[in-house]
Parts: structure tokens; sequence; C-alpha cells
């Protein structure tokens, strides 16, 4: 249905008149084919209203009154809100405030007040959009190399910290945003826990008591033996001694099996490579599985001048971060391929240790360095 006729002031004073000279509503709405109700609207608009002794307003003047208390009442909120703030200012300032106002106040209204040409404004509104467009055209690109390059294990917090190395100035939110529009999320997989050991040992005591602080490296290790699946050669065992200082894995001994002679190798090779200072205190944390308490590593730690530590029975926590680096070796590197030998899981494992964890991965917990930066910081500082 099209619109209804349109008429011109100048109609509506004459219909209006024949009104008041005594034609009907009936009547004029007949005669001229207008509704009744539109005629006594235009009726309403010329009523006088007084406004004191001497004044007389028709409701069409008080309705453009108000409207242009309104429009000056809006151009001072404008001035008060924006003027102050960005006089002097630079085009492109004044293009934001008035964008940003864009739903307070209208858009006309306020490229007038603050004189800006209504075209200047779009003009450089769809400037401002394509360069924001390239920008963020640029971010996505980086987001994607920087995950690609990390085997897709980095969530936002990472990836955030290597876009600001990267010369990005960009906030956390807007890559959270960014990664959840390209569906890119830290890989993260149920990992598999074995059954622990249900033999009771006593008087072993907890020297660490979960206290992971250190001052340098050399003064706190953790050890633990995890499982790995091959085709060939069933289940195969890792035996991991890490540093609390640097998140360093300083040794690991892999084996076909679960032995004392695996956990004792790791420890021996650990501190052969470390060479830690024999007279300062150095404490080897490990949970109650039956190869770390057995004699023969009771006389390594001896003879190392090494003092051992224990978990309390089934509580983790007390080993946390030995099983946090298991959970990262397995989520982010075992459960993802399929060893079909013993020798292929250690060339695999060697080279996640050796080329990614320790010389790569980033740690939050060490301001985001890589365990080799954190020793090496440590040791220039010795």
């Amino acid at each position: 249905m099209g619109k209804g006729r349109r008429y011109d002031q100048e109609y509506k004073d004459m219909i209006v008149d024949l009104f008041k000279s005594g034609i009907s509503l009936a009547e004029l709405s007949s005669e001229y084919g207008i509704a009744r109700s539109t005629i006594n609207g235009w009726i309403k608009d010329v009523k006088e209203i007084k406004v004191d002794e001497n004044e007389v307003m028709t409701l069409k003047e008080v309705k453009e009154l108000k409207k242009e208390m309104v429009r000056i009442k809006e151009e001072n909120e404008i001035l008060k809100k924006g003027y102050g703030h960005i006089c002097n200012k630079k085009l492109d300032e004044v293009i934001e405030f008035i964008d940003s106002n864009k739903t307070n106040y209208d858009i006309k209204t306020m490229c007038s007040v603050l004189g800006v040409a209504r075209s200047t404004y779009y003009k450089s509104l769809d400037k401002t959009k394509s360069i924001r467009k390239l920008e963020n055209e640029a971010l996505k690109a980086a987001i994607i190399r920087i995950y690609k390059a990390n085997k897709g294990i980095y969530g936002a917090p990472r990836i955030h910290h290597i876009l600001g190395t990267e010369g990005f100035n960009v906030s956390l939110k807007r890559v959270q945003r960014r990664m959840k529009d390209l569906d890119l999320c830290a890989i993260t997989v149920k990992k598999y826990k074995p059954h622990s050991n249900k033999k009771v040992v006593e008087g072993l005591e907890n020297v660490l008591k979960r206290d992971f602080t250190t001052t340098s490296i050399n003064e706190k290790w953790v050890g633990d033996i995890t499982y790995i699946h091959t085709i060939k050669d069933g289940w195969c065992y890792l035996a991991s001694v890490l540093d609390l200082h640097s998140k360093k894995i300083i040794c690991y001994a892999f084996g076909k099996r679960m032995t004392n002679d695996l956990v004792v190798k790791a420890l021996k090779n650990a501190h052969y490579n470390q060479s830690p200072d024999k007279n300062k205190q150095l404490i080897f944390h490990t949970d109650l599985g039956s190869q770390y308490t057995s004699n023969d590593l009771k006389e390594i730690c001896k003879k190392l001048n090494i003092t051992q530590s224990f978990s309390k029975k089934g509580c983790p926590y007390d080993n946390a971060c030995i099983e946090s680096f298991h959970s990262s070796i397995k989520k982010e590197e075992i459960y993802r391929n399929t060893y079909r030998t013993f020798e292929e899981a250690n060339i695999a494992i060697f080279k996640y240790i050796e080329a990614w964890y320790n010389k790569k991965r980033l740690h939050s917990s060490i301001n985001y360095m890589t365990p080799d930066q954190c020793e090496l910081l440590a040791r220039s500082a010795a």
C-alpha cells in the first residue's frame, strides 16, 4: 500500500479556516476526502494556548519550541562533553569522539556543533575502518602463525605475550576474541592415570612440604615416572627430574622396564649435568613409588649429598610441578602421536624435551621465559 496524500501548510490552513467558518468535521471530511482525525489534528495544532496575560501560543508553536529546546540541550551536552576534551585536537580525534557518541546524539547535530562536515566524518570513518580492518588481518595472521609454530599448545595469554614482543599493542581480551573467531584454543587431552602402588610406606619425611619457592637453581629438584605406550614394545617408562627454579627438565631416563636403575640413572645424570654446589642443601622430592624408596636410590642420594623428600601417600599436590610436566608432555606430544617402537618414542621424547620444552616453551611462572633462559639467568647471577 502506498503512502497517503501529503498536504502543504497552506492547504491545512484553508481547511482549518473552513472549520472556523462553521463547516463541521463530517462535512469537511466528506467533501475533501480527509479523515476526521487528520482534520482534528490540524485544528488542535492552531488552537491557542494562553501563556500569560499578554501572550498566546498555538499547540504547533509549543511543539516546535519544545523541539528547539531539545536541540539546544543536546548541543550544550555535546559541547560540555566533547569540546573541552577535543578543543584544538586533530581531526581524527574529533571523528573518534563523534563516532563513540553516535548512539547518544544525532550525528548531524554533532557535526554541526563541532564544525565538521558530515561528508568529512563519513570519509574519515571509512578510512579508520579500513585501517582497523588491515590491523585485524595482520593480527589474525600473527595469531595463526604463533599458534601453529607452537604446536597448537599456546592459549591466549602466551600468544598475547609473544605478540607484545613482536610489537603488537593489543589487549588480552582482543586476542581472546580473535582466537575464538578463528576457533583456536590450546589443546587439552585427558590423561591416562595408572593405578598407584597400595603399599604403605612409613617413616619417610616430607622435607619439601609444598614449598616450591627457590632463590636459584639446584636447590630443589622433583622427580616422577610416567607411562608411554608403543605398539611393538608395549608400555615404556619415562623418569624425569625437574629443577623447581628454572622448570627445566635437567635430565630424564627412558626404559622398557620400571626399575630402580631407571630412576638412579636419571638422578645420577642430572647431578652430573648440573654440578650442584656440594656445600648447599639439595632436596630431591618424589612420590612414594617403590623405585624412589629403594635402597639403591637412598645410597646414591647419600653419596651425592642429596636430601630425599617424599609426598604423602595419595597426595599428588605434594609433587604438583613434575605432575604438571608429565601432563604437558602427554597432551602436547604423546597423546597426539602413535609410536610403533621404543626407539621411535625415545626420539620423540628427546625432541620434545631438548628441542621444545627446555629451549622454546614459555612459562608464565618464570615471567614468560624458557627453562633454558631462566637457568642461564640464574647462572649469570651466581
